[in-house]
């Protein structure tokens, strides 16, 4: 098991991610899992703001 978000990932709890994290963090993923940047999903969903 690697961690890393995959798009899969990311659609497969779209509902779950908006609810719990917020928009914000679902289009943060989303973006994260199209850039095909290795991350995790906590590395994204706990990111206060970018650098």
């Amino acid at each position: 098991m690697r961690g890393v978000i995959t798009l899969r990932d990311v659609m497969a709890n779209l509902g779950l991610v908006r609810r719990e994290f917020g928009s914000v963090c679902v289009v943060r993923c989303l973006l994260a899992a199209l850039s095909r940047r290795r991350t995790t999903f906590l590395e994204v969903a706990l990111r206060l703001k970018d650098s």
